[in-house]
């Protein structure tokens, strides 16, 4: 038994070997270390890892940590461009921010740092080739951030954020083989003064394990753009890329029927 594992028995924890070696390797993957390691067990735990038997507060999975992660990597992501880059305008710095916190960038980081072999998956999910999922890895990297901010609050955050993510900023934003389809939608967008995109969920279909979602785009009153995705944010990417073939062969958005 290794002198990580002996401790956590020793805290009086119920993790299994497997758990407690996946804990010590996020937390030193991190730079972070938990003063509530549920928080990040839970950070790992994907949907699938439960079978749907299981008692009900058994079945939590990172989900809502997904949710406030995403938001808290937005704000420090934001925080740091515009203390950074003082003479950029708004639309240059939205389009900075979308590479830096989409899910490219975020499943790139999680392969990189080998935080996917840490996920706790059902053995289906894992056959399935989840652990390599983009969207799987993406959410569980801004899980795990959802869990530092509950953990140690926005400062441990920003400090993770900044050695994983900013401080290869250079590197994401010059990856030509990334299409910020959204940012470049907004950018254009603003330089018409056609006012902000905004993206709809149209339709949700599929099981939970294998999602399909249907994305609209629109600009004030008009629909320009649709797209379908085993995600939200892949299924936005596409509409906005639709959106922006349709805007660049037009002078003007066509008006919806009435």
């Amino acid at each position: 038994m290794g002198l990580w594992t002996k401790l956590l028995k020793k805290q009086g924890s119920q993790y299994s070997d497997i758990d407690s070696e996946s804990l010590k390797a996020v937390q030193e993957i991190c730079g972070y270390h938990f003063r509530n390691l549920d928080l990040l067990l839970l950070a790992l735990t994907h949907r699938s890892y439960y079978k749907p038997t299981d008692k009900l507060h058994a079945r939590e999975s990172n989900e809502r940590l997904e949710y406030l992660g995403d938001s808290v990597l937005g704000l420090i992501i934001a925080d740091l461009l515009y203390k950074d880059h003082p003479d950029l305008r708004e639309g240059r710095l939205t389009k900075m921010k979308a590479m830096l916190v989409n899910e490219i960038t975020l499943a790139n980081v999680g392969k990189k740092y080998k935080l996917n072999e840490q996920l706790r998956l059902s053995v289906e999910e894992d056959k399935l080739g989840g652990r390599m999922r983009p969207s799987i890895i993406s959410d569980a990297v801004e899980s795990i951030l959802g869990a530092i901010y509950l953990d140690g609050g926005l400062p441990a955050a920003c400090d993770v954020i900044h050695r994983l993510i900013y401080s290869h900023k250079q590197e994401i934003l010059s990856d030509k083989s990334q299409k910020n389809h959204k940012g470049e939608l907004l950018e254009l967008m603003q330089s018409r003064g056609e006012g902000m995109p905004y993206y709809e969920v149209e339709s949700e279909t599929g099981p939970d394990h294998d999602k399909q979602f249907t994305v609209i785009v629109n600009v004030g009153s008009n629909k320009i753009g649709n797209g379908t995705g085993h995600t939200k944010k892949e299924a936005e990417q596409k509409a906005a890329a639709m959106a922006l073939e349709l805007v660049k062969s037009q002078k003007e958005p066509p008006k919806d029927s009435e």
